[in-house]
Protein backbone atom coordinates (compact mmCIF):
# COMPACT_ATOMS: atom_id res chain seq x y z
CA UNK A 1 0.00 0.00 0.00
CA UNK A 2 0.90 3.78 -0.42
CA UNK A 3 1.94 6.02 2.18
CA UNK A 4 1.38 9.07 0.55
CA UNK A 5 -1.02 9.94 2.68
CA UNK A 6 0.06 9.42 5.88
CA UNK A 7 1.29 12.25 6.56
CA UNK A 8 -1.41 14.98 6.22
CA UNK A 9 -3.65 12.28 8.51
CA UNK A 10 -1.43 12.01 10.81
CA UNK A 11 -1.36 16.13 10.95
CA UNK A 12 -5.11 15.75 11.26
CA UNK A 13 -5.30 13.96 14.08
CA UNK A 14 -2.63 15.66 15.79
CA UNK A 15 -4.29 19.17 15.19
CA UNK A 16 -7.78 17.72 15.83
CA UNK A 17 -6.34 16.29 19.30
CA UNK A 18 -4.82 19.89 20.34
CA UNK A 19 -8.36 21.49 19.28
CA UNK A 20 -10.32 18.74 21.52
CA UNK A 21 -7.88 19.55 24.23
CA UNK A 22 -8.11 22.68 24.15
CA UNK A 23 -11.89 23.11 23.96
CA UNK A 24 -11.89 20.32 26.98
CA UNK A 25 -9.43 22.22 29.18
CA UNK A 26 -11.70 25.65 28.61
CA UNK A 27 -14.77 23.28 29.44
CA UNK A 28 -13.71 22.17 32.48
CA UNK A 29 -12.06 25.83 33.61
CA UNK A 30 -15.54 27.49 33.15
CA UNK A 31 -17.08 24.64 35.11
CA UNK A 32 -15.34 24.71 38.02
CA UNK A 33 -15.66 28.80 38.50
CA UNK A 34 -19.69 28.32 37.77
CA UNK A 35 -20.61 25.73 40.44
CA UNK A 36 -22.73 28.42 41.94
CA UNK A 37 -24.75 28.77 38.43
CA UNK A 38 -24.86 25.18 37.09
CA UNK A 39 -25.66 23.74 41.04
CA UNK A 40 -26.58 19.64 39.91
CA UNK A 41 -25.16 19.50 36.81
CA UNK A 42 -21.50 20.60 37.58
CA UNK A 43 -20.83 16.93 37.99
CA UNK A 44 -22.20 16.10 34.11
CA UNK A 45 -20.32 19.01 32.45
CA UNK A 46 -16.64 18.26 34.33
CA UNK A 47 -17.46 14.53 33.39
CA UNK A 48 -18.15 15.37 29.50
CA UNK A 49 -14.98 17.81 29.52
CA UNK A 50 -12.78 15.26 31.52
CA UNK A 51 -13.80 12.82 28.25
CA UNK A 52 -12.85 15.47 25.78
CA UNK A 53 -9.42 15.72 27.57
CA UNK A 54 -8.41 12.09 27.29
CA UNK A 55 -9.89 11.97 24.05
CA UNK A 56 -7.70 14.87 22.50
CA UNK A 57 -4.73 13.44 24.47
CA UNK A 58 -5.16 10.01 23.11
CA UNK A 59 -5.17 11.76 19.78
CA UNK A 60 -2.60 13.77 20.07
CA UNK A 61 0.00 10.70 21.65
CA UNK A 62 -1.22 8.05 19.26
CA UNK A 63 1.13 6.57 16.77
CA UNK A 64 -0.90 7.12 13.42
CA UNK A 65 1.84 5.55 10.70
CA UNK A 66 4.45 2.79 11.58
Amino acid sequence: MSDEGGLGIGLAEKFFGLILLVVGLLGLYFTVTSVSVLGAETGFFTVMCLILIVVGLVLMIAKTSE
